[in-house]
């Protein structure tokens, strides 16, 4: 995706545009502290930037869908607008007592939620990687994205996808995708795909893109 809109949007000439993706980021030791929040319900974790272009609110219904999902976002805040806007959103429909907004939360808090959650989440609209899809994936979770920019290269089979963000589709695709997900003891395919997204590759790869220079 990347490489294609660098190809749409600038002039290269006849220089040639190579595709390095990002690695997989070790999970650091899962841990909640006296302070952090923890949930006494399943929940659906979702990490990122507090800003339109993460689509956070188009996951709420699945609250009215199932009254025991708490919805978890956490991530730093960037537009106080649009959290107004998704917590508005919630009270709008009802469900407010089952989203949590956590604000920034260190890597071991991460991890506990990542390697706790019923499922992950992610249905923005614009990415380049995605760096936590390949995160929940290195912990077995099921993956919900949306099927824009680079996410479906990122997530492949390995992850399910949101076509548009209307409420019967959102609730339909995470019902359906959590049923394959266990009939399917889709967990190994999900770490596995997170494995071939490796700094040590992305490393060799710009290593021999500098050697080429020369």
């Amino acid at each position: 995706f990347c490489r294609q809109d660098v190809l749409t949007y600038c002039d290269t000439g006849t220089k040639p545009v190579y595709v390095i993706y990002n690695g997989t980021n070790s999970l650091k030791s899962p841990e909640l502290y006296s302070h952090s929040y923890k949930p006494e319900r399943p929940f659906v974790f979702s990490l990122g930037v507090m800003c339109p272009k993460k689509n956070f609110h188009v996951l709420l219904p699945l609250l009215q869908q199932n009254n025991d999902l708490e919805l978890l976002i956490a991530g730093r805040l960037d537009d106080p607008n649009y959290l107004d806007f998704v917590q508005q959103s919630a009270r709008d429909l009802r469900v407010e007592e089952n989203l949590r907004v956590l604000g920034n939360i260190s890597e071991p808090e991460k991890s506990w939620y990542y390697q706790n959650c019923y499922a992950f989440a992610l249905p923005s609209i614009a990415e380049g990687f995605g760096l936590p899809v390949t995160e929940a994936m290195s912990a077995g979770k099921p993956v919900f994205l949306s099927n824009m920019t680079a996410l479906p290269e990122i997530g492949s089979s390995a992850a399910f996808y949101f076509s548009d963000f209307n409420a019967g589709h959102v609730q339909k695709v995470f019902r359906q995708g959590m049923q394959q997900y266990r009939e399917d003891a889709m967990a190994p395919m999900i770490r596995q795909r997170s494995e071939q997204f490796c700094w040590t590759k992305a490393a060799k790869a710009y290593l021999n893109v500098y050697r080429s220079l020369y």
